[in-house]
């Protein structure tokens, strides 16, 4: 005979009514194991090599690195005799000198009554430094958060992007970036962007999973860029291998431009790069 079904009630955590992706599920304090080589330089001088970092998140977007003492050179830290008492537990603050290059107060050493895994490990501010390693692949900001995908996907929804009703960029072969924690960013090719309304600006910034991007853009309707419509739209011309259907194509920003989709408006995402 046929097994009854064993009737359950089921608890589905409700959806937020002002987004479509999915969150991030690290909280703040949480520390794991990164399984990749991580190694950093200063002035052309290797400060540490390990195979044994710690993933630490100090907020739940993304993790740092801490650095097992044991794995660095210490020659290029100046223990600047101060304690701090930080959330993780208490640092002795370092500066960090080589190749020339002086960067006080960029390093915090950990004692060993600091919470779990970060005991006896170092922690870097990320720009002190000149480049950082995954491996033998150059990361950028932060490290690569081990609970987030990024997929680049070509597609043939219709998508518009506008503002005030002025249409931005407007295709049926866009490419989807899919980043957890983040709105679906949408890629135009440069023949389907209205550059006319987009003014150059000087703007750089960078992404661990993307790269360094190749240019930004300010919104002009009318005859002048209204304050808040600065730095709206950016490109990358060399992404990382990752997601290389994007190279050369132009994004917007969800959170402050309008986006439909198939004919139907989306609302507008709420995220940390906009308060």
């Amino acid at each position: 005979m046929p097994t009854a079904l064993r009737s359950e009630t089921l608890h589905v955590t409700p959806l937020s009514s002002d987004r479509d992706y999915p969150q991030l599920i690290a909280e703040a304090n949480r520390v794991e194991p990164a399984p990749r080589r991580v190694r950093a330089t200063l002035g052309g001088e290797q400060i540490f090599d390990t195979v044994r970092a710690r993933y630490v998140w100090e907020w739940p977007f993304y993790p740092q690195y801490y650095i097992p003492v044991d794995d660095i050179d210490m020659r290029f830290l100046v223990d600047e005799q101060h304690d701090q008492h930080l959330r993780q537990g208490t640092a002795r603050r370092h500066g960090l000198r080589a190749g020339g290059q002086n960067r006080p107060g960029t390093v915090r050493v950990f004692a060993e009554e600091a919470i779990d895994g970060v005991a006896g490990t170092a922690r870097f501010d990320w720009q002190a430094l000149d480049a950082w390693y995954e491996e033998d692949e150059q990361v950028f900001v932060h490290p690569r958060n081990p609970y987030v995908r990024v997929d680049a996907l070509r597609s043939h929804r219709h998508v518009r992007a506008a503002l005030e009703g002025v249409t931005l960029a407007e295709t049926s072969t866009p490419v989807l970036v899919f980043e957890t924690g983040l709105p679906t960013r949408y890629y135009f090719d440069r023949t389907d962007v209205a550059f006319e309304h987009l003014v150059p600006t000087g703007t750089q910034t960078a992404c661990p999973y993307k790269g360094v991007t190749s240019g930004y853009w300010s919104i002009r309707i009318g005859d002048e860029v209204r304050d808040g419509d600065q730095d709206l739209a950016w490109a990358y011309d060399f992404p990382t291998r990752q997601v290389q259907p994007i190279a050369g194509l132009v994004a917007f920003y969800n959170e402050k431009i309008d986006i439909d989709i198939d004919g139907v408006r989306l609302p507008r995402a709420r995220t940390h790069f906009f308060s």
